[in-house]
């Protein structure tokens, strides 16, 4: 063999060996990446290639799967009452993905987890166990009541109910919406439906309820008024606060007044200030209470933190570097502060519950299709945010706003409620936006406890309404009623 044959030979044996190396590298260790691919069209055969595992409310499957005949993707997803339920399932659809439920318990609904297989035999035959169902924790009474309120409003807005005692989420809904089943095919038509959906101005796909973070407003008193129990700032909520109203911000020249008129409020207790709302009462309050224990207190509520439910939420905010002005805003929840419904229904939860905030969590229980129990879910605490004293003070304040004050069109005969209503300003120019309405509520049962607690946001900026009709009071205090009067009869 002469020099340059065996050269090539040699070249051709390096070729040979790296090729071999190069298929060994792609069988054994990039071959779960490359099986996951979402361009994988295989993996998406088999993803679509058997009925989906089942979301399911109140005992029954909100979700479904039908075959599409003369596609390679065998099922696609079916939704009932699918707008009211998107915020819980997300969606399910061959060309757009997953999100929310849909996508976090993707494995278990589609017959992937390893939870399901019931035997070795079935991990070495390689068949796909059948998917599996997500129990969620939903009140569909409840949630029929929050997505009526908000549809019958024809607004923008979200409602979040949970059950303060567990953390239990009993309602999540959010208008405008959407139904996940005109876009779950991959034809021109579903990929249409999906474009003018995004494109539209007042945004259906986007989740209100836990995705997005607005101005609290009034309803933020509550945590204020927390924190200064909590701290000392108030010993004694029936006592003259001091407080002039208007009030003065420091360091400036700007004065705030309230609703009502400020004789009414001048010097007026923090009692008496939740009765009608008094921002000079709160200003004050979390202007001596200091920007960081107002924040340490907000914390120990869920703010400047995202929550799992499994599901990823925004972090609702409270700054942490502010100046005396800033931080006198916030204690009437306006300025830099900003809250999701979830997190505002978390704060009324948790003084409902005597100061004790349970992480929100969404699904019940993972099942197999045999209905075995694959995972349940139990309650966890996630702080005790403030002293159970503390905490009934600031409920006493919220009842007696309820009986006697701003909150009265949340009361239900024969139940103990308390209520705080908002409206918060927004937008660069506060006096052309038209601002949010906001209210948070709870109701209790005869032995204390509270099975429920509302948080309503009500974005009036498409409404045929004057800004003057603009409050949480006159908006939102309904829906909440019919929230928790819903979850009251089944309690």
């Amino acid at each position: 063999m002469n020099k340059t044959v065996r050269r090539a030979a040699v070249f051709c044996g390096l070729l040979v060996l790296a090729l071999l190396v190069r298929a060994t590298w792609v069988q054994f260790v990039r071959s779960d990446t490359l099986a996951e691919h979402d361009q994988n069209r295989r993996v998406k055969i088999a993803t679509f290639g058997q009925p989906r595992g089942d979301i399911i409310v109140g005992g029954k499957a909100i979700t479904g799967s039908v075959a599409t005949p003369g596609s390679d993707f065998k099922y696609k997803r079916t939704y009932r009452n699918g707008p009211m339920y998107a915020p819980v399932t997300g969606f399910f659809s061959q060309a757009q993905g997953q999100t929310f439920l849909e996508g976090v318990h993707d494995d278990l609904l589609s017959g992937k987890d390893s939870r399901l297989l019931g035997s070795p035999v079935d991990a070495l035959t390689g068949e796909r166990p059948k998917g599996g169902d997500v129990v969620t924790t939903i009140d569909p009474k409840a949630q029929r009541a929050a997505y009526k309120g908000l549809t019958d409003l024809d607004a923008k807005g979200a409602v979040v109910a949970l059950d303060p005692r567990s953390g239990k989420i009993l309602a999540m809904a959010s208008t405008p919406s959407y139904d996940p089943s005109v876009f779950a095919g991959i034809s021109g038509k579903d990929g249409k439906a999906f474009k003018e959906l995004n494109a539209r101005k007042d945004k259906p796909l986007n989740n209100r309820a836990f995705r997005e973070a607005y101005p609290p407003g009034s309803t933020f008193k509550i945590l204020t008024a927390a924190a200064a129990l909590e701290h000392g700032t108030v010993t004694d909520v029936d006592a003259a606060s001091g407080a002039r109203s208007p009030y003065r911000l420091p360091q400036s020249s700007t004065e705030i007044g309230s609703v009502v008129p400020d004789a009414q409020c001048d010097k007026a207790s923090m009692k008496t200030a939740m009765q009608w709302s008094c921002n000079n009462v709160f200003l004050d309050a979390a202007l001596k209470t200091g920007k960081d224990r107002m924040r340490e207190t907000a914390e120990r509520f869920g703010f400047n933190k995202e929550q799992f439910m499994p599901v990823r939420t925004a972090a609702s905010g409270y700054p942490e570097k502010l100046d005396k002005p800033q931080t006198a805003l916030t204690g009437m929840g306006q300025g830099s502060v900003t809250t999701t419904p979830l997190q505002m229904a978390m704060v009324t939860a948790g003084l409902a519950n005597d100061g004790k905030v349970m992480k929100p969590y969404l699904v019940e229980e993972l099942r197999g299709a045999d209905l075995s129990t694959v995972q349940k879910n139990e309650p966890e605490e996630l702080e005790q945010a403030v002293s159970p004293d503390t905490a009934r003070t600031v409920q006493q304040m919220m009842e007696h706003t309820v009986t006697d004050g701003t909150g009265d069109k949340v009361a239900i005969d024969g139940v103990t409620v308390g209520g705080k209503p908002g409206t918060a300003q927004h937008g660069a120019d506060v006096r052309d936006e038209r601002p949010y309405a906001w209210f948070v509520s709870y109701a209790k049962q005869s032995d204390g406890s509270s099975p429920v607690a509302v948080a309503v946001l009500v974005d009036p900026e498409d409404m045929d309404i004057s800004r003057s009709e603009i409050a949480g009071g006159k908006l939102g205090a309904p829906i909440a009623k019919a929230v928790m009067e819903a979850v009251l009869k089944k309690s």
